[in-house]
């Protein structure tokens, strides 16, 4: 994928998902299964991985690199980094730390939503400011990922709000 349509991809499915959440009334939105994560969980997590990676692509070009480093390798295909993402679920990895949601109350469902949906506005602007050449280039840590790049990154971002919206129409008993 290129740019423009990394950035069609990270709305449109930013968008599904928080079309759903929208949809669901006050008790779906609160229930899961004992065990897993509510609507309101899988909202407060995706805001938790969308902010600190919209907040450090706003950081100056140089800065990335200095912080994170450079490439050694050629990004790999938004399939293989799916399956790579779901190998290491398979294998345990789950959220940790900074990452872990919160649940958050129904009355504040659309003032979360509406800040996750600008977070990716905010990501989108960034990722535009990227070459095609720097996407590939730029590297960040993923806490389950290791070391990838930006380009990745962005796949990963664009795959995890649709992995979360399945869980979360699964979860609501939708």
């Amino acid at each position: 994928m290129n740019r423009p349509e990394i950035i069609s991809e990270l709305t449109c499915n930013y968008k599904l998902f928080t079309d759903f959440t929208s949809s669901l009334d006050n008790r779906e939105f609160l229930f899961a299964p004992t065990g897993k994560w509510t609507a309101s969980q899988q909202l407060d997590h995706l805001i938790r991985a969308v902010s600190p990676l919209s907040a450090g692509l706003q950081l100056p070009k140089f800065a990335v690199r200095l912080l994170f480093g450079k490439s050694n390798r050629p990004s790999e295909s938004y399939e293989e980094l799916v399956g790579k993402y779901l190998s290491k679920l398979e294998m345990g990895g789950k959220a940790s730390g900074r990452f872990i949601p919160l649940k958050i109350a129904p009355e504040d469902k659309q003032r979360n939503i509406e800040k996750l949906l600008k977070r990716v506005k905010q990501l989108g602007t960034s990722i535009n400011t990227y070459s095609e050449q720097q996407l590939d280039t730029f590297i960040l840590p993923h806490p389950l990922l290791g070391k990838v790049t930006l380009r990745e990154m962005m796949y990963f971002t664009i795959y995890h709000a649709e992995h979360h919206l399945k869980q979360a129409i699964k979860n609501a008993g939708k």
